[in-house]
């Protein structure tokens, strides 16, 4: 069967983040999942590190530090330290300043770790959805 023609797919169907005005790829297009991946395992890196050496490793203590970089970086930054080192942002849909309740929802929600699991077609996970926010790339 013959691929579909990309102009008569509905518009959610051609490419992640169409459907909020987002590029198809370059600055603002929504961030794939190899970016995601790799900012995650810098993200937990460095909390092991500060939890091993500060509390011996402790799984609570980790999942702590995981969320407070996370929450004071996206305040601040709007990304994490691996989103910022793999070029990415989150952003408010409705534009403007990220504030605070957006990264303590999308923090607790990710902490969570299912919420962050399940993707909608413009790969954005149930935190991001929840909080109003999307992952791009910068």
């Amino acid at each position: 069967m013959p691929p579909a023609d990309p102009e008569t797919m509905p518009a959610e169907q051609r490419w992640p983040g169409e459907r909020l005005g987002l590029p198809e790829s370059g600055p603002r297009s929504v961030a794939r999942p190899g970016r995601r991946i790799g900012a995650l395992v810098v993200d937990w890196g460095l909390s092991v590190l500060v939890s091993v050496a500060f509390f011996h490793y402790d799984a609570f203590a980790t999942l702590g530090i995981f969320a407070l970089t996370q929450l004071v970086f996206l305040i601040f930054a709007s990304g994490s330290v691996g989103h910022l080192l793999f070029r990415m942002r989150v952003v408010p849909l409705a534009g403007g300043w990220i504030g605070a309740w957006r990264p303590i929802v999308r923090t607790a929600l990710l902490c969570v770790v299912i919420p962050a699991l399940i993707w909608d077609r413009d790969q954005r996970g149930l935190h991001d959805k929840a909080a109003g926010t999307v992952l791009v790339r910068v």
